[in-house]
């Protein structure tokens, strides 16, 4: 009996050396997908008293995509607010709040990033010193945004980025005293952040360096339409320029922006929207893909550590239908590749990852706007493409192969019905004949020749 006390006292002395409580599973990052990873293992039974969580936030994990869109929406046109995207609400489940983890029993550590790791050990060290003890480690650790250099004005009083609701807190805060905004960049975050800047009567410039908008999926022709409709909701484009710096006025404020060629863009406010980089510290030791940035994992998300998964926007993953490894920052992804991960690591589940890429964008969407526009996106933007509509509302653009297979389709407010037929159409690849479709009257016309190939 002695002797059964002092191992007891012993076993509690040795878990008191660690600072988490559940310590069976550890997912580090509080983003997208950590809080579907930890609806699967909730959904298996395995989450209470076994999963914690290590986030940098001080919040539960939410839906991103909020924060570049109706986050962004003036007072009075009913913006977007905190609990009311959590996760899983994106994807029609239930909304997570902090009440509904302390309820299932999982352990959530915030605002305390993981900042070492010790693979030997199975251990990790946050900033505030917490040394934490896992099983398993889900590695979730998303993306920063790229960040303009200090020395160019980088980080001026005025200067925003987004990644996180605070970020977004802060963007609202000079949006509503605001009179001039540089957006820079013509990507997702420039589009989604100049559409809600429209909500609050701005003066607004987007300044990027390249021909057109959306230059990784849009086409010339596609964009045009685009920066035409912007164009009539008052927002400016500056292409084909690079800032050379950022510059304060005498409150120490940013007041303008400077080009490469000498031309000065007044504002008092600029969203940056360059770009983001995989968050692979500290875990590079894990093993990283050179190539495409992130965590590099296999078919299951395994890393090449036994018992060290990585998801979402940091994992470099195989991209099964098109035979490459991709690294995607997409909210889809997220969701998809921790339901997957997690359902491997707690069944026997052995079936590869099937991932079929998809875009979109919901911009002008607040109260008063003259249009609202919403487009989807699947597949792979390759080979040559037929353009049909005219955009009044609908626009529908076909990638097609040298061999007329059918690679990706794009569609701008379509039906529900019409959105459907989009992954069937870039899963299946179909063999569509391409002078029917570009006799296409109408994108109904081209929908219906491209549904007939399947």
């Amino acid at each position: 009996l002695a002797s059964a006390a002092t191992r007891r006292r012993n076993c509690s002395v040795a878990a008191a050396v660690f600072d988490n409580q559940n310590r069976e599973y550890v997912i580090v990052g509080g983003g997208n997908a950590a809080g579907y990873a930890a609806r699967t293992f909730v959904e298996h039974g395995m989450a209470d008293g076994r999963l914690c969580i290590v986030s940098k936030e001080a919040v539960p994990p939410y839906e991103r995509p909020a924060l570049t869109k109706g986050y962004l929406f003036p007072p009075e046109k009913k913006p977007a607010r905190l609990p009311g995207f959590h996760t899983c609400v994106g994807s029609g489940g239930q909304r997570q709040t902090a009440e509904w983890y302390k309820e299932n029993g999982i352990e959530v550590l915030y605002e305390d990033p993981v900042e070492a790791f010790d693979g030997k050990t199975q251990t990790l060290k946050t900033s505030s010193g917490k040394i934490l003890k896992y099983g398993s480690l889900i590695i979730s650790t998303g993306c920063a945004a790229a960040r303009l250099p200090e020395k160019i004005g980088g980080d001026l009083p005025g200067v925003h980025y987004i990644r996180d609701v605070a970020d977004a807190d802060s963007l609202v805060s000079s949006l509503g005293k605001a009179k001039k905004i540089v957006v820079i960049g013509g990507g997702y975050i420039g589009m989604e952040v100049a559409a809600a800047a429209c909500g609050w009567n701005l003066d607004t410039t987007i300044i990027f360096p390249e021909d057109h908008i959306m230059p990784r999926l849009f086409t010339p022709s596609l964009a045009k339409k685009y920066e035409e409709l912007y164009e009539q909701n008052g927002v400016k484009f500056v292409k084909g320029a690079l800032i050379d710096k950022l510059d304060a006025g005498s409150d120490g404020r940013v007041s303008s922006a400077i080009l490469k060629d000498g031309s000065v863009v007044e504002a008092d406010t600029v969203i940056v929207g360059i770009g983001a980089k995989p968050s692979v510290s500290p875990f590079e030791a894990v093993g990283v893909n050179i190539e495409v940035g992130g965590i590099e994992v296999d078919s299951m998300f395994r890393t090449s550590i036994p018992s060290i998964f990585a998801i979402g926007d940091v994992a470099a993953f195989p991209l099964k239908m098109y035979d490459r490894i991709a690294r995607v920052e997409h909210v889809d992804h997220a969701r998809k590749s921790a339901q997957h991960c997690i359902e491997t690591l707690l069944t026997s589940q052995a079936k590869a990852y099937d991932y079929l890429p998809y875009f979109y964008s919901r911009v002008f969407e607040y109260e008063g706007s003259s249009r609202k526009i919403w487009w989807q996106f699947y597949g792979d933007n390759v080979g040559e493409t037929i353009e049909v509509g005219n955009f009044d509302p609908k626009i529908a653009t076909f990638w097609i192969d040298s061999d007329s297979r059918l690679k990706g389709v794009f569609l701008e407010s379509g039906t529900p019905e019409e959105f459907s037929l989009l992954p069937k159409l870039a899963r299946s690849q179909p063999i569509v004949d391409k002078a029917k479709l570009k006799s296409a009257t109408s994108v109904e016309d081209a929908l219906e020749i491209a549904r007939s190939s399947l």
